[in-house]
């Protein structure tokens, strides 16, 4: 009985699955109509051995209104222009550029817009207490006048602790490139070689940028401006008051910082120096890029004579001294004092070891209130030399 039982089962599903005894179709839709949507088997659809296209209502329209005709889609079986679905060939897509011919993909490439320029060779420097241009210059290895124009300062006394200064690589300006500027304009201005601009700044292209840093080895800028000293009131005149009695006439006689023009003295009188500035600290000692002691002390505290002698210079000199004083002691000895406020004495002016000559300021090339104290050994700027002053003080 098993395997005619087994036969029957198999006869029976056979004919069950076979396609011209299948009767209903399957499915679930929410719209209207009552055509089959999916056929089991593929038979018994509204496309059922159809080819080409095949109408079909069109969607309602989600604005106003009703459409109410009726339109032609593309058939979901064969093409008849071509044999089999396998055959037909996909829609070409342009893609050149994109890949290469083994399918490597090629990312997009960003511009490189930097403009070569002098600007990463700058470096800058904080000021400290004690600071001078001068000090500044020699330990960053170029001249003050370069520190002077790169950072547009109009004043010695302008810096102050904690500032950051910009120091160019090298001797020169640092300018900005403007609207009408070419390499051939700016080197004519400053009467330079075109070259040395491209090779100091490693410029990659002549053609200039708007805004570019420059920097122009060995050119030069506007002088330290002379400052006008400010003329002191004159005092009106006293009307003279009548004594009863007869003053006798009294004669004045030359003393520390006034007295009558003395020749300088052929001798000097020896002795150790007195300091210039009392209360004052050393803020740059002597050495060879700075011949001098600095002397730090507040802003108009009173300058002496090291020593006795005669004054042989007193006023404003274009030298980074500003306001300064000569004293000549004889021997072929001489001091002077630099950078002060104001002067208190004249040429031919004899003064004695200690006398107030003038007051302690910042003048000329520096930074801050302090005396530039100098001791020369011959002609002072004229074939003189300058040594330590610590050994005479």
């Amino acid at each position: 009985m098993v395997p005619v039982l087994v036969a029957v089962f198999l006869l029976v599903a056979s004919l069950t699955a076979a396609p011209g005894l299948v009767g209903t179709a399957t499915g679930a839709t929410q719209s209207s109509g009552t055509a089959a949507r999916l056929v089991v088997g593929g038979a018994g659809g509204p496309n059922d051995g159809l080819l080409g296209t095949i109408d079909t209502p069109l969607a309602a329209n989600d604005g106003a209104g009703t459409v109410n005709d009726t339109g032609s889609v593309d058939g979901v079986g064969m093409d008849e222009t071509v044999a089999s679905l396998g055959s037909r060939e996909a829609a070409a897509v342009d893609v050149a550029g994109q890949f290469l011919e083994d399918g490597t993909l090629l990312k997009p490439v960003v511009v490189d817009t930097t403009v070569a320029d002098g600007r990463s060779q700058l470096r800058t420097y904080t000021v400290g207490s004690g600071d001078t241009l001068t000090g500044i210059a020699r330990r960053m290895g170029v001249s003050m006048m370069t520190i002077w124009w790169a950072n547009k300062l109009s004043a010695k006394d302008q810096l102050h602790i904690g500032q950051q200064l910009v120091i160019p690589p090298v001797n020169g300006l640092v300018v900005i490139v403007g609207a009408t500027d070419t390499l051939a304009s700016v080197a004519a201005a400053h009467s330079l070689d075109p070259q040395d601009i491209v090779s100091t700044n490693q410029l990659t292209d002549t053609t200039l940028v708007i805004g570019q840093v420059l920097i122009l080895p060995g050119a030069s800028g506007a002088a330290i401006p002379t400052p006008v000293p400010t003329p002191k009131p004159t005092p009106k005149p006293v009307a003279p008051t009548r004594v009863a009695t007869v003053s006798r006439p009294t004669t004045r006689t030359p003393s520390g910082g006034t007295g009558s023009t003395v020749r300088p003295p052929s001798n000097f009188g020896g002795g150790r120096f007195g300091w210039p500035v009392t209360g004052g600290y050393v803020s740059q000692n002597f050495s060879y890029g700075h011949p001098a002691l600095d002397i730090a002390a507040p802003y108009g505290s009173p300058v002496h004579a090291a020593a006795a002698g005669v004054v042989t210079f007193a006023g404003w000199r274009n030298n980074g001294g500003g306001y300064q004083v000569w004293i000549s002691h004889g021997s072929g000895l001489y001091t002077t004092y630099n950078h002060m406020s104001s002067v208190a004495v004249s040429a031919g002016t004899s003064v004695g070891r200690g006398a107030t000559i003038g007051r302690v300021g910042a003048t000329g090339a520096a930074t801050g209130p302090h005396c530039h104290f100098e001791v020369w050994i011959g002609p002072i700027w004229a074939g003189g030399v300058r040594v330590n002053p610590l050994t005479y003080l």
